[in-house]
C-alpha cells in the first residue's frame, strides 16, 4: 500500500508571520495618522483665532479626524469592545488547530 502524507494546505508559521507583518503597517499607519494630526491640528486653530476668532471652525475638523484617528487606532491595535473583532481571530486558530488535528490523526493513521 502506498503512503499517502497529507499537508496541510496553509503554514501556520508563513501565516501568522503575514498577519503580523500586516499588523505592524497597520499601527504605522496609525502612527503617522497621528502625528498628522498632532502638526495640523494646531496650526489650523492658530488660523482660525488668527483670522476668524469669532467662529470656532477647527472643532469640527479637530473633532472628525479625532473619531477617525479613534477607529483606525481601535482597528490598528485589534480593540473593537463593541464589534467583536476577536472572533476572526479565533476562528482562524480554530481552523488552523483542526487542520492540524486532522493531519496528525491521518499520519497516526497509516
Amino acid at each position: 500500500m502506498e503512503m499517502i502524507k497529507m499537508e496541510p494546505t496553509v503554514n501556520s508559521q508563513e501565516f501568522f508571520y503575514k498577519k503580523a507583518k500586516k499588523q505592524a503597517r497597520e499601527i504605522r499607519g496609525f502612527y503617522i495618522n497621528l502625528l498628522c494630526y498632532c502638526l495640523i491640528i494646531p496650526i489650523l486653530i492658530y488660523i482660525n483665532l488668527t483670522y476668524t476668532p469669532e467662529i470656532y471652525w477647527f472643532i469640527f475638523s479637530a473633532t472628525g479626524w479625532g473619531i477617525g484617528l479613534t477607529f483606525h487606532g481601535m482597528g490598528a491595535f485589534n480593540r473593537y469592545p463593541f464589534l467583536g473583532k476577536g472572533w476572526e481571530e479565533r476562528k482562524i486558530q480554530e481552523i488552523l488547530d483542526k487542520e492540524e488535528n486532522n493531519t496528525k490523526n491521518f499520519e497516526n493513521k497509516l
